[in-house]
């Protein structure tokens, strides 16, 4: 999975807020004024020491120009939290990128929602996905490493306690929060992204050298 970029102000790239693609970023500290027709009107520029603290930049993959104000992005929201693993299922990244948008407003409600992602990843990892607790019981028992072990209880005893009363109080967590995010990640990577690319390399094997290494393994 690609290294994140957030947003930066006057950075010359980032992964943009609007496509999340890693891009150059054209920067304007004046502000142009638009025509009726959406087209920007060079003759009308309204200068920064009349509107302080306002600048733009725009993004040059998608075209979508963001709003900064005193240095900070005010539009769009861009969130904290990193993209999710290229493998990542997706009814798992439905939650996750859920959980993405709203990290910024409440780290309570995406650790909940992050859980939520988990249980669902479970029948991918070839568990029920019913109860979550047994199923990390059931991987524990396949050889799972401890560290697997260890981001999958952290992300469900985490979550659990996000919408349960707890010993957590998760309410401007934002630390614990984004750890998550990462768990999420490095368990996708670990138990799917891994695995696909092993096997792919396997498959290159000419099939006799394969017949040898499954009767060895008999």
């Amino acid at each position: 999975m690609q290294e994140y970029f957030e947003p930066e102000f006057k950075k010359n790239a980032f992964h943009c807020p609007f496509c999340e693609v890693y891009s150059h970023q054209d920067w304007r500290f004046r502000l142009l004024l638009y025509n009726g027709n959406g087209t920007p009107n060079p003759n009308v520029m309204i200068d920064q020491l009349r509107i302080h603290g306002w600048s733009t930049s725009t993004c040059s993959h998608c075209g979508k120009t963001s709003f900064w104000h005193d240095e900070k992005l005010i539009y769009p929201k861009s969130s904290i939290a990193p993209l999710p693993n290229d493998d990542m299922p997706n009814d798992v990244m439905d939650d996750y990128l859920e959980a993405r948008n709203i990290v910024n407003d409440s780290a309570r409600g995406a650790c909940a929602l992050l859980r939520l992602a988990l249980q669902k990843l479970m029948p991918h990892l070839g568990e029920s996905g019913k109860n979550l607790n047994k199923d990390i019981g059931n991987l524990v028992s396949k050889g799972i490493s401890m560290d697997i072990q260890r981001a999958l209880d952290s992300v469900r005893v985490i979550g659990n306690d996000a919408v349960h009363p707890g010993e957590l109080d998760l309410k401007d967590d934002d630390l614990t929060a984004i750890s998550l995010f990462h768990l999420i990640n490095y368990i996708i990577e670990n138990q799917i992204s891994s695995k696909k690319k092993i096997d792919y390399i396997y498959s290159y094997l000419p099939q006799n050298k394969i017949n040898g290494i499954e009767n060895r393994d008999k």
